[in-house]
């Protein structure tokens, strides 16, 4: 009598044990909205309700920031802003954010930040890969925007590094966590305009000793949760191309864009920290 492993190869086999574990834990926990809390078919997912609610960030858009363009005529044949075409470069190639960040991404932004809903990473990962599929090829390396330790210790995790490892089981992508460190406590940046933001972050990212040598030459993709003024992941971006890095580009789960009728990025959009 043939055994189980030839009548189920060995990753069918898991795969079947799986879908059943998955399927008794619904009958016993009905999944929920990660949004909402409304009850939904799928584990994982928002209902039908939020996901019309959520601005995905679709073409046209930024190129350099990710913002989104209105129209192809907004966006012109250079597909960059105006303030991406007007002010010195960001010191990275490419941008891209999956979201809009409002206040229907932000439940679940800031659910996984501040309310350990940790579960919301795999969720905005999935959008973050449609988003920045032209970016993730198979030989770029994600690295996540580093908190320091002291933030570590009071969160118990890093929500960029959450982000990426969803990233980089979608595309098969290496994923270097302990790639940046911040060398300085940095005091919350929410309120800042964009020169404050950089003159606080200024030396206070830096890439670890072990991981110099293999960063020359190779392609990073920096993984963050929302990207505001971009100053962040410039200090991060300005950090590794210190080290040699050929490219470096920018991936996050939203983008905070411009109120209607003006040109740049404020930030009258308080971020918590």
């Amino acid at each position: 009598m043939p055994g189980l492993s030839s009548i189920f190869p060995p990753r069918r086999f898991t795969e079947h044990l799986r879908r059943g574990a998955r399927h008794a834990l619904d009958l016993l926990l009905p999944p929920h909205c990660l949004s909402c809390g409304a009850e939904v078919a799928q584990a994982g997912h928002v209902c039908a309700e939020c996901f019309t609610h959520l601005h995905l960030i679709a073409a046209p858009s930024c190129r350099r920031c990710g913002i989104p363009f209105t129209s192809e005529a907004a966006a012109g044949d250079s597909l960059t802003c105006h303030d991406c075409l007007h002010a010195p470069p960001p010191p990275w190639e490419a941008g891209r954010a999956a979201l809009v960040y409002d206040d229907w991404s932000r439940r679940l932004i800031l659910g996984l930040k501040y309310g350990d809903r940790t579960e919301n990473a795999a969720l905005l990962a999935r959008y973050m890969h449609l988003s920045g599929r032209d970016l993730l090829h198979p030989d770029a390396i994600l690295v996540p925007v580093p908190l320091h330790r002291r933030r570590l210790f009071t969160r118990r995790y890093n929500q960029s590094a959450l982000l990426a490892g969803e990233l980089s089981r979608l595309g098969g992508i290496a994923h270097w966590p302990d790639t940046l460190m911040r060398i300085r406590h940095t005091r919350p940046l929410g309120h800042m305009v964009g020169a404050q933001r950089r003159a606080v972050l200024d030396g206070a990212i830096t890439v670890r000793p072990h991981r110099r040598p293999d960063l020359r030459g190779r392609h990073v993709i920096l993984v963050d949760d929302v990207m505001t003024t971009g100053s962040t992941l410039g200090a991060c971006a300005v950090a590794l191309r210190g080290h040699g890095v050929a490219r470096v580009d920018v991936l996050s789960a939203a983008r905070v864009c411009p109120p209607a009728g003006t040109r740049s990025v404020t930030d009258t959009v308080s971020l918590p920290n």
